[in-house]
């Protein structure tokens, strides 16, 4: 899981200049700080020169040589060596032939080499933390303004972005839209979403397989989306990382489209059981392919019994109200949400000016 092995360690690029480093120490822990932001998310951070529980070794060898190495102390004594003392380090296990391999059964649900399950529960359990404070944030600061903001979610090739686009066009006319693009590289995507007249921004990932709430705080600052407003957030294509991470939106929004198999909710549960909506995507071809629409739907269920569905298409328009009468009704929820918490404010403010008023 990306939380444990290290391929965020890329640099993040927003667009205008902005950017993002990562490191991970010895003792496994991650930070990112960021560049050339003004934006008020609070980015302190230490570096220690020795992390508790960190402590060098020096051997000397018979040639007259020596060499030092740090090791970390985290309950299970792990030792990993850059040379050879004439032993062997790695142990290999023989399973019959045809018995499946399964890392995904211990605490963690994940496996690093070197790492013991307990560390890498830890490690997640730090980095989500983080990032959960980051998204708490991001949805305080929608809910105040009324902005509905939702987070969609596919494998890469799902047609995604052309929901996207589809979805743009139908609304722009009614409610301001403003769009947050993930990608590792390229800024194809948020050119598409500009070309419809919304102001777009992207988010280049690097080695990163995901969006945080970090990142989106960011966008958010720079994009500075009306009140009472869309916010579309289209994560990088994956179904696995993407799930863990909260961005503060309101609704997680995963795409499956028919090209696909109808077994992709069982194989990626994490990602349909953290959504609230399914899109079954390019109905249209469904006359052309060997894919049970049904199965999909209840497996689906399976892993998320509460699942909204909607099946559509973006080519052909099919299904599309529906979609869009639920993202109304979420629009018109939140504003009425947000009215009712102004028009309290206003009461509590008028009730303290008349007690001072007596005195």
């Amino acid at each position: 899981m990306c939380t444990v092995c290290g391929c965020g360690a890329g640099e993040v690029k927003i667009e205008g200049g902005a950017h993002e480093h990562t490191h991970v120490h010895e003792d496994g822990t991650v930070h990112t700080h960021t560049h050339d932001h003004g934006h008020d998310h609070d980015h302190a951070h230490t570096h220690d020169d020795a992390p508790l529980g960190v402590h060098s070794h020096t051997h000397h060898h018979s040639d007259g040589s020596e060499h030092s190495h740090a090791h970390v102390h985290e309950g299970e004594h792990v030792h990993e060596h850059g040379h050879e003392h004439g032993h062997e380090h790695h142990h290999h296990h023989e399973h019959a032939v045809g018995g499946d391999l399964d890392y995904g059964t211990g605490p963690a649900r994940a496996h690093v080499p070197g790492m013991s399950q307990a560390r890498m529960v830890q490690i997640e359990q730090d980095i989500l933390s983080k990032n959960n404070a980051y998204a708490a944030a991001n949805r305080q600061w929608f809910d105040e303004r009324g902005i509905f903001a939702l987070n969609l979610v596919s494998s890469p090739g799902s047609g995604k972005t052309t929901l996207l686009c589809k979805t743009i066009e139908l609304l722009k006319g009614s409610v301001a839209i403003n769009v947050v693009e993930g990608d590792q590289q390229t800024a194809n995507d948020a050119e598409r979403i500009r070309a419809t007249g919304v102001p777009a921004l992207q988010i280049n990932t690097g080695k990163g397989c995901h969006l945080d709430g970090h990142m989106v705080g960011h966008a958010m600052q720079r994009l500075q989306p009306k009140d009472e407003s869309l916010f579309l957030i289209e994560n990088v294509g994956n179904l696995v990382c993407p799930a863990a991470f909260d961005l503060g939106e309101h609704h997680k929004v995963a795409i499956l489209s028919v090209t696909e198999g109808e077994d992709k909710p069982l194989k990626y549960p994490d990602m349909f059981a953290a959504a609230d909506v399914m899109l079954l995507n390019k109905c249209d071809l469904l006359p052309y392919l060997e894919f049970d629409a049904d199965l999909a739907e209840a497996n689906a269920r399976r892993v998320n019994p509460n699942l909204t569905i909607f099946r559509v298409s973006a080519t052909s328009g099919d299904g599309m109200s529906a979609w869009l009468d639920w993202i109304q009704s979420g629009l018109e929820a939140l504003r009425g949400k947000r009215s009712e918490s102004v028009d309290a404010l206003k009461r509590r403010v008028a009730e303290l000016e008349r007690q001072l008023a007596v005195k």
